[in-house]
């Protein structure tokens, strides 16, 4: 296995961790964001009352996005063991 086959295949797993990440964060974000903006607003000042709700946020968001971010996952497994012998090669 060369070094660019390593590197290649490391960037690959790379894009694919941010990409099914990203709707988790970003629901995390748009809600801690919409609290924070609350709690501003209401002057309450409590460090934990945005854990539920995120917590919350991001199961749904696993419920609705759960097919294609085990789809993408298995499909990066697969070609990774489809080609495991070209890797071996080199």
């Amino acid at each position: 296995m060369t070094e660019t086959q390593v590197m290649e295949i490391t960037r690959q797993a790379v894009v694919l961790i941010l990409k099914i990440s990203a709707p988790m964060l970003l629901v995390s974000l748009i809600i801690g964001l919409v609290i924070s903006i609350l709690q501003t607003v209401t002057s309450i000042q409590e460090q934990t009352l945005t854990f539920v709700p995120k917590l919350v946020g991001i199961l749904v968001t696993i419920l609705v996005a759960g097919r294609w971010i085990i789809n993408s996952v298995v499909e990066f497994f697969t070609y990774l063991m489809q080609n495991m012998a070209y890797f071996i090669k080199g």
